[in-house]
C-alpha cells in the first residue's frame, strides 16, 4: 500500500492538513460537513493499492486551522483548496475526485471551474437543495436548524438536523464504546460541530450548481447516492443533477455516510467506477 505521509499546505486564509497514501493516479477524497480525513480511514488502504489517495481536513475542520477568525464558507474558496491539493500532489496531471455531502458540492464547483484538472468526479449526495422543486421547504428547514443552533445550542440543533435529514439512524454508538482511533475522530467531529452550523451549513445548502456547465463535462461526472438514504433530503438533489446530465444515479452501499459504515464494499464500488474512465 505504501506509507502514509502527513502534510500541511498553506492556502489563502488557512493551513490544510492532508494525508497521502499509496501510488498510482491521484484520487482526492473530499469529506463533508464537520468531518475530516479520518472518515475515509476504512477505505484508504484498499484504494491505495491502485491510487495515490489524498485525504484532507476541509478548512476550519479539525487540524486545518483558519489563519485568523472563522469565516462563512465560500464554495469558490473550498474548490480552490481542493485544486491546490491536486496541484501539490498530482502536478500537471488531472486527478480523480470523490466528494461526499458538502465535499461533493466542492467537487461540483471544482469541475465547473477547472474541468481540465478532474479526470472523473464521483459526487455522492451533494446537499445542493436549491435544485429541488421544493427548494423553499428545504431552505426553511436548514434555516430552522441554524436558528435552533443559535438559540438553543448544539445538542438541540443536532436533533433537528439529524431527524430532518434522515440521519438519526446513522447515530454513532456511545463514545466509550468506540475504538480509540474512532473515538478520536468522533471527538474531532464534535469539536467541529459549532463551526459547521455557524459557518458552513447555510452556504453549502444554498449552493446552486451551474447545471449547464456541468452538462459540458457530463461524461466525467458520476452522480451517486446511498441505497439507504437517496430518498432523504441530502440524497435527493443528485437525482435532479443526474437528470440534467443525462445519467442515472449510481447507488452505493449504506446511507449518507456509507463510506464510513460500509468501507470495504464502498471502496470496491468506487474503484470499479473509476476504472470506467476512458481518458
Amino acid at each position: 500500500m505504501g506509507a502514509k505521509t502527513v502534510n500541511k499546505l498553506a492556502v489563502p486564509g488557512a493551513t490544510l492538513h492532508y494525508e497521502v497514501t499509496g501510488s498510482g493516479p491521484v484520487l482526492l477524497l473530499i469529506a463533508g460537513a464537520g468531518t475530516d480525513a479520518g472518515v475515509f480511514s476504512g477505505m484508504v488502504g484498499q484504494l491505495a493499492a491502485e491510487y495515490t489517495v489524498v485525504t484532507y481536513d476541509p478548512r476550519g475542520n479539525s487540524r486545518s486551522r483558519y489563519d485568523g477568525d472563522a469565516a462563512d464558507e465560500s464554495i469558490e474558496q473550498s474548490a480552490a483548496d481542493a485544486l491546490a491539493l491536486i496541484d501539490a500532489v498530482a502536478g500537471h496531471e488531472p486527478a480523480y475526485v470523490f466528494g461526499t455531502s458538502s465535499g461533493a458540492i466542492t467537487g461540483l464547483e471544482l469541475i465547473t471551474r477547472h474541468p481540465d484538472r478532474v479526470r472523473m468526479l464521483v459526487a455522492h449526495e451533494p446537499p445542493c437543495t436549491e435544485v429541488l422543486p421544493d427548494a423553499d421547504d428545504a431552505r426553511a428547514f436548514f434555516e430552522d436548524v441554524y436558528e435552533t443552533y443559535r438559540e438553543d445550542g448544539l445538542t438541540a440543533a443536532d436533533v433537528v438536523f439529524m431527524m430532518g435529514t434522515g440521519m438519526d439512524d446513522d447515530a454513532m454508538p456511545p463514545m466509550e464504546d468506540l475504538l480509540p482511533e474512532y473515538r478520536e475522530l468522533a471527538e474531532r467531529m464534535q469539536a467541529n460541530a459549532a463551526n459547521f452550523y455557524e459557518h458552513k451549513l447555510l452556504p453549502f445548502t444554498r449552493y446552486m450548481p451551474d447545471l449547464d456547465a456541468l452538462k459540458q463535462v457530463a461524461d466525467r461526472v458520476v452522480p451517486a447516492a446511498g441505497l439507504e438514504s437517496y430518498a432523504h433530503l441530502p440524497g435527493r438533489p443528485i437525482e435532479v443533477v443526474a437528470e440534467h446530465l443525462g445519467w442515472p444515479v449510481v447507488m452505493f452501499p449504506g446511507g449518507h455516510g456509507g463510506y464510513s459504515s460500509h468501507p470495504a464494499p464502498f471502496a470496491t464500488h468506487l474503484a470499479h467506477l473509476l476504472k470506467t474512465d476512458t481518458l
